[in-house]
């Protein structure tokens, strides 16, 4: 199946080829002046539609032909020269095509002034002929008619190669998109749910021997756990994201409880569009999954408060000093929600080496 661009160039090509049959029959009256005129002309309009056909294709590529200007300069000797050689005026039935090479080929300013030339040059050979003024208008009008249809047709094809080719910029853009999507959802969202899975695990091993009902209960966690990772996966395929600030607070707190981290958890403010409230709800998912990564806290808070319209998430804990509590690739997924939901976010580490990662949305 052919393209819109390639359909339309076939299009363009076809009535351009139209047109130069159109004139080269006009041009083939010249063999009631004689078989010797006849062929002479026939041979000049062959130069002129060969050259024309050479210039425009390369236009309607977006190129301009191999040896440019050597092309345009040969169609404007082929169109002028046989004035000087066959009666009646050649141009008159060659100017018209040389004038859509003229607008496609040359700054369009400057098109438009030799085309304007070439006009009052057919006005002024032909109005002291035979032909009267009626026919010199004529002629006249079809050099500015016939080169602006074919720069409109030119024009023409290379809008629609330029919007296919933005169409095909944005396909990709949107599949770019979407995997980012896929990466930063599996990341954050499998990101707590396995480190879940590897704490309860070790916990369990470790009470198998001393308290085998207990650790029979945190094997029991464990599988709810990897059940919420693989209802994580089928979201992210589907590209849904419900998610509650509260919600993710609450099950933050069980996961750091038992990990041996206390939490203390203050929420403030009323409910948040929801945007916002899943930017703040990622941010509590992935800083609770650094805090359990990469530090070897033993407090957490988190907190919320409501000023001037903005509503700030901070999450803190004594991780201790030295130990990262947070990577790069988290937390720059934090700050893309942050930003789509109008807001900032900002980690660094605290004095006495705790960490702090802080989330600012309006409300």
């Amino acid at each position: 199946m052919l393209s819109t661009s390639a359909t339309a160039r076939r299009l363009a090509i076809g009535l351009l080829t139209a047109v130069s049959v159109a004139y080269t029959v006009i041009a083939l009256l010249y063999f009631r002046h004689g078989a010797g005129w006849g062929a002479l002309a026939a041979l000049a309009m062959l130069a002129v539609v060969a050259t024309h056909h050479l210039n425009l294709r390369a236009a309607l590529r977006g190129r301009r032909p191999p040896r440019f200007p050597l092309t345009l300069v040969l169609q404007v000797v082929a169109t002028y020269l046989p004035d000087l050689l066959l009666p009646g005026g050649f141009s008159a039935v060659a100017a018209p095509m040389l004038a859509g090479a003229l607008l496609v080929s040359a700054p369009l300013g400057w098109g438009c002034a030799l085309v304007g030339l070439a006009m009052a040059y057919e006005g002024l050979m032909l109005w002291g002929g035979v032909e009267g003024a009626v026919v010199t208008a004529f002629y006249v009008v079809t050099v500015p008619t016939t080169g602006a249809m074919t720069y409109a047709l030119v024009r023409f094809v290379r809008v629609a190669a330029e919007l296919e080719q933005a169409r095909a910029e944005l396909a990709d853009a949107a599949v770019l998109k979407e995997r980012l999507r896929i990466s930063r959802d599996l990341h954050d969202g499998l990101g707590r749910s396995l480190t879940a899975i590897a704490l309860k695990g070790d916990l369990a091993a470790r009470l198998m021997d001393r308290d085998p009902a207990a650790a029979r209960g945190e094997v029991g966690e464990l599988v709810r756990v990897a059940r919420e990772a693989a209802q994580d996966v089928r979201q992210v395929a589907r590209g849904y994201r419900a998610m509650s600030l509260a919600g993710e607070v609450d099950r933050a707190a069980a996961l750091l409880e038992s990990a041996g981290v206390s939490c203390q958890a203050h929420l403030a403010g009323g409910p948040l569009p929801r945007r916002q409230e899943e930017a703040l709800a990622w941010a509590v998912r992935e800083a609770v999954t650094n805090v359990l990564r990469h530090s070897r806290a033993t407090v957490c808070t988190i907190t919320t408060s409501l000023s001037a319209g903005t509503v700030r998430l901070e999450i803190a804990n004594d991780g201790a000093p030295g130990t990262p509590a947070g990577d790069g690739g988290g937390l720059a997924g934090l700050a893309e929600r942050a930003a789509q939901a109008g807001g900032s976010c900002t980690a660094a580490p605290t004095p006495g080496g705790g960490f702090l990662l802080a989330m600012e949305v309006p409300a």
